[in-house]
């Protein structure tokens, strides 16, 4: 009886959900996300934090190497700040640095440069600090570097579900009658 009941409840929900990758519709028509995220063009971000977040992001969006006509164009902005949190008391120096990234996007069509959706994805890497130069500078990239892989993969996730909704509007519900 508790199985029957479960069914019954579940039943109307059977057809609701789609996986975000999936295509999106049945017949020769439909376009596959996967295809729609290898069509957008990624402008150049300035300065090195930009070259990691680029490179990222064309590598999220196409891993494949192949290179579809482009169909939409990506611009970030990156806004980077560092804060030193924890000072040693005996020699004043910090021994913890913050990176704090923001990067605001725009994705546009690029025929009529018509705005699909726009937004802010931020990250926040922390490292520690040495007395050796050369050791702070190469931690300060390696958090520049995992601030540039989430925001891509944020800035992506975003994207592909706006594009997943364009691609297949939610259908409306079924009215049940009794």
């Amino acid at each position: 009886m508790t199985v029957l009941c479960v069914a019954l409840l579940v039943l109307p929900l059977a057809g609701c959900l789609q996986p975000l990758y999936a295509p999106a519709g049945f017949g020769l028509d439909s376009a596959p996300l996967a295809a729609e995220l290898q069509s957008i063009a990624v402008d150049e971000i300035p300065q090195q934090l930009g070259h990691y977040v680029r490179n990222e992001l064309i590598f999220g969006l196409n891993g494949t190497g192949s290179q579809p006509p482009p169909r939409y164009r990506l611009m970030v902005v990156l806004r980077e700040r560092v804060q030193t949190p924890i000072l040693d008391t005996v020699t004043g120096r910090a021994t913890s640095a913050t990176v704090i990234v923001d990067a605001e996007y725009r994705l546009v069509t690029i025929p009529d440069e018509a705005e699909v959706t726009k937004g802010v994805a931020f990250n926040i890497a922390s490292y520690d600090r040495f007395s050796n130069r050369f050791s702070n500078v190469r931690a300060a990239r390696d958090a520049e570097i995992r601030n540039a892989r989430v925001i891509a993969d944020s800035i992506r996730t975003r994207i592909a579900t706006v594009l997943a909704t364009r691609l297949s509007p939610v259908p409306a519900p079924a009215v049940v009658r009794y």
